[in-house]
């Protein structure tokens, strides 16, 4: 007697990749199999099974790519079960695999034109919400005169020397370096440009960072002496403008981003900050500062758009007592749209290296 399987058609490994080039990745506009996505796929009788390999464990549609390529295989004859496992490999950028910051994936300067908009607490809220996916990261804060994220990230100790490498102090997730860590109090630095150079060189080359997905750097504002440091010193994956809605915050933060494209430096994205205003008696939107100013500098001038993140007196709170929004707060709009804008800026990053060899790293859960 024929068991209850036994007419069922079988499935083949070539019937399976043919119904994944169905399935396509929005952002690297190519499907699942072209772009090597596809690994340990395996037929058990009518059982499918196989990983999809992601290029960020941050990617925004990595749920919806599963449903999709599950779905497809499904209406294969012959299958009555699909496992799909997702998994992340964050590619390397050109040029870091043989540099002295090889154990680095990609770097990533956030910058504004001017001091003020919100640029250092956007870089700490970015680098523990991608840690929060599952990331390696980093953070150096380099704003050498005005350190603040060692603040924002409750971290109050000195950083750790060990012979001539400094450790650098893990929090939320994310490695951290800044120059608040080895100069105590309300001690000022009175330092000319060369002493800058040399103390940024030490936080990227003297530091035990250990093997990094992201590398977020927040650089002062303006374009001086530390920005210059940086992009001559190590390949840059790419940068990130912060800029508020209003005219004259976006023209100075254009200076950033000429900067940036001057010394051939990606922009990934214009970040909006202080974008609006959420009435806490009422809930009605208020645009203090003027409205869609990043959003059309950055079509205008075909550059990503990352999204808007309103005024809200929870971030600066948050960040005064050590504890980002994003952690602090996660459902709270503020830490919704820096967990959107994440996913974009971790989709870019890939967009700009995804041909490129990648290394596996912990599986993200399906």
């Amino acid at each position: 007697m024929n068991s209850p399987t036994s007419d069922r058609p079988q499935v083949t490994e070539a019937d399976v990749l043919k119904a994944l080039r169905g399935v396509k990745d929005p952002d690297l506009h190519r499907d699942l199999v072209s772009l090597n996505f596809i690994d340990n796929l395996k037929i058990e009788g009518s059982v499918v099974s196989f990983d999809i390999n992601l290029t960020t464990p941050a990617c925004p549609v990595k749920e919806k790519l599963r449903d999709e390529a599950r779905e497809a295989v499904m209406a294969l004859a012959g299958v009555s079960e699909v496992r799909v496992n997702v998994k992340a490999e964050v590619r390397q950028h050109a040029g870091l695999d043989k540099s002295a910051l090889a154990s680095v994936r990609n770097i990533v300067a956030v910058g504004s034109g001017k001091g003020g908009v919100g640029k250092s607490t956007v870089a700490t809220n970015l680098a523990v919400g991608l840690a929060q996916t599952g990331a390696r990261v980093g953070l150096l804060d380099a704003d050498i005169y005005g350190p603040s994220i060692p603040i924002m990230l409750g971290v109050h100790e000195q950083a750790e020397l060990r012979g001539n490498r400094i450790i650098p102090v893990e929090k939320y997730g994310v490695r951290f370096v800044s120059m608040g860590l080895f100069v105590p109090g309300e001690k000022p630095l009175i330092w000319r440009g060369p002493m800058a150079h040399k103390a940024l060189s030490q936080c990227l080359f003297q530091v035990d960072w250990g093997e990094l997905d992201y590398l977020i750097v927040d650089l002062p504002p303006g374009t001086g002496d530390v920005h210059l440091t940086l992009v001559q010193s190590v390949p840059v994956t790419g940068g990130v403008i912060v800029s508020t809605p209003q005219d004259v915050g976006w023209k100075i933060s254009l200076k950033t981003l000429r900067m940036f494209q001057q010394t051939n430096v990606a922009i990934l994205g214009i970040i909006e900050n202080m974008s609006y205003h959420i009435c806490s008696h009422c809930g009605a939107r208020e645009d203090i500062f003027g409205s869609g100013g990043a959003a059309k500098a950055s079509k205008e001038l075909g550059i990503p758009f990352l999204g808007e993140i309103p005024i809200d007196i929870g971030i600066r709170i948050r960040a005064d007592e050590g504890t980002p929004i994003i952690i602090a707060d996660p459902d709270s709009p503020s830490a919704k749209a820096y967990q959107q804008i994440l996913g974009k800026l971790a989709a870019q990053i890939s967009i700009q290296n995804y041909q490129r060899p990648s290394l596996r790293i912990e599986e993200v859960p399906a």
